[in-house]
C-alpha cells in the first residue's frame, strides 16, 4: 500500500509537470505570483542592493524607481566613491561624492546621460521581470518548453526582442507547481540571430523580499553559460 501510495503520489507530480499550458497563460500565472495585484505598472519603490564580486569590493546600489511620474535613481558606493545617476522624465543628472557634475566634469569622471539611461534600464528590467515580459518589443516563443536545469523540473520561456529593443535571446524557467521565476538565461546571437551557445550567462533566484506587493528575488547569483563560471552575486536587503 506505502509504494502504491508513493506511486500515485510520483505521477500525479509528472503529470501536472508534463501538463501543456500556452506561453500567454504561462506569463499571466508567473504575474498573478509576482505581483498578483498589478502594482508594477505605477510602482513607487526605493530599495537597496548589494553586489559582491570575486577579488572585488562589495558595491552597495540604493535605487529609487517611480514609474508613474518617469523617474529612477541609483546611488552606488564602492570604497571611497559615491556616485548618483538619476532620470527624470528623460533628463539626467550626475552626482560624484556629492557635487552635482555638468557633461564636461561627468566625462572626466567617465559619467554620461547614456549610462544613467543604461542603469535605469538595467534595474527597471530585472526587478520588473517577469511583469516586463509583457512590454512591446518582447516576442514570446510559441510554446513552453519543458526542462531540467540543475536538477529541477521547469517550465521553460523563450523571449527574443525586436532588433531596437535587444539582439539577446532570452529564457525564463517556472516553478511548474507554484510558477515563480527561480531562473533566467540569456545568449547572444551572430549576425544571422543565431545563438552562440557558450555566451551568454544564467541567474539563480532564491529566496524572496516583498517590495510594494511585488514578490522579487532575494538573491541573484550570475554564471557565465561557458563552463558554468561564477561572476557575483546580488543581494536584495531590507531598507
Amino acid at each position: 500500500m506505502k509504494s502504491l501510495f508513493v506511486f500515485i503520489i510520483a505521477f500525479s507530480t509528472l503529470s501536472s509537470f508534463s501538463q501543456d499550458i500556452s506561453p500567454q497563460q504561462l506569463l499571466e500565472n508567473t504575474k498573478n505570483y509576482h505581483d498578483p495585484n498589478g502594482n508594477w505598472s505605477t510602482i513607487r519603490a526605493a530599495f537597496t542592493v548589494e553586489m559582491t564580486t570575486p577579488n572585488a569590493s562589495k558595491r552597495t546600489s540604493q535605487i529609487r524607481i517611480d514609474l508613474a511620474r518617469e523617474f529612477f535613481s541609483v546611488k552606488a558606493t564602492k570604497d571611497t566613491i559615491t556616485t548618483i545617476y538619476s532620470v527624470n522624465k528623460g533628463k539626467c543628472g550626475m552626482v560624484y561624492n556629492g557635487k552635482d557634475l555638468d557633461s564636461i566634469q561627468a566625462k572626466e569622471k567617465k559619467m554620461s546621460c547614456d549610462r544613467a539611461t543604461l542603469y535605469k534600464n538595467y534595474y527597471t528590467y530585472l526587478y520588473g521581470l517577469p511583469m516586463k515580459l509583457n512590454d512591446p518589443g518582447a516576442n514570446l516563443s510559441d510554446k513552453v518548453e519543458k526542462k531540467t536545469f540543475k536538477g529541477n523540473d521547469y517550465l521553460v520561456l523563450k523571449v527574443t526582442y525586436d532588433e531596437a529593443v535587444g539582439s539577446d535571446v532570452w529564457y525564463f524557467y517556472f516553478n511548474p507547481k507554484t510558477y515563480a521565476m527561480e531562473v533566467y538565461q540569456f545568449f547572444k546571437t551572430d549576425d544571422k540571430g543565431k545563438e552562440k551557445p557558450d555566451s551568454g550567462e544564467y541567474i539563480l533566484l532564491s529566496g524572496e523580499a516583498e517590495v510594494k506587493g511585488i514578490k522579487m528575488p532575494k538573491v541573484r547569483a550570475w554564471y557565465y553559460n561557458k563552463e558554468d563560471k561564477y561572476l557575483g552575486t546580488d543581494t536584495l536587503v531590507e531598507n
